[in-house]
């Protein structure tokens, strides 16, 4: 029975505390949950949202794919514009990559606008941005001087990316169509420092080079 009893007052006890504690503190009780509340129920409007904008921008790349189809090109053009000013890294680069492949635009200094603003407000895996300064470089190589494309590729040349090799041989290249034929050897030469190449890569630069030896 006095067990009972001291059982009984134990409990009495402790629920005693526990109100006192949430009347000490059910202001910050209170805060506290209805913060967790409009956090949880931000994250999911967050991801419900991200979702749909991804699925708007899928259509409108779809929707552009049409446009060309039906010679649209017009059309087509702006719609893929407005998809690469969204910044989302993997429709904004769909997209830009789909105007250079079809040419819809011919002016080169809105073209490389494109190309930065694509850069400068997107995060890429190192790869994807190798890819894109690669094409930069690709597109401006005619117009720049040697300064501005060795800065455009140095991430390329002092890296172990995929597009290293490309970006050696377009310096060679560059060089080359300036006609200063110790810079162009000494990229195409580089090429050969590089294991497990594809060897269409090793056998350009070899024909590269005798073409610079019989001149």
């Amino acid at each position: 029975m006095s067990e009972e009893l001291f059982k009984a007052q134990y409990d009495v006890t402790k629920k005693s505390k526990i109100k006192k504690f949430y009347d000490a503190n059910k202001i910050l009780i209170y805060s506290f949950s209805i913060v967790i509340i409009v956090i949880f129920s931000s994250y999911n409007f967050y991801l419900d949202n991200k979702e749909k904008r991804k699925i708007d921008l899928s259509e409108k790349y779809v929707q552009s794919k049409i446009y060309l189809e039906q010679g649209k090109k017009e059309k087509a053009k702006n719609l893929l514009k407005e998809v690469i000013f969204s910044d989302d890294p993997t429709y904004s680069t769909l997209c830009f990559f789909l105007i250079l492949n079809q040419n819809l635009i011919s002016d080169d200094k809105e073209i490389l606008e494109l190309f930065n603003h694509v850069l400068n407000n997107n995060s890429f895996n190192k790869e994807v941005k190798n890819l894109l300064l690669y094409k930069k470089a690709l597109l401006v190589s005619n117009n720049i001087n040697e300064s501005e494309l060795l800065k455009t590729l140095d991430p390329l040349i002092n890296s172990d990316s995929v597009w290293k090799p490309h970006a050696l041989l377009l310096l060679g290249d560059y060089f080359v169509s300036k006609n200063e034929k110790v810079k162009a050897i000494e990229f195409y030469q580089m090429i050969f420092i590089i294991k497990d190449l594809n060897p269409d890569l090793y056998n350009y630069a070899t024909s590269q080079l005798a073409l610079i030896s019989n001149e």
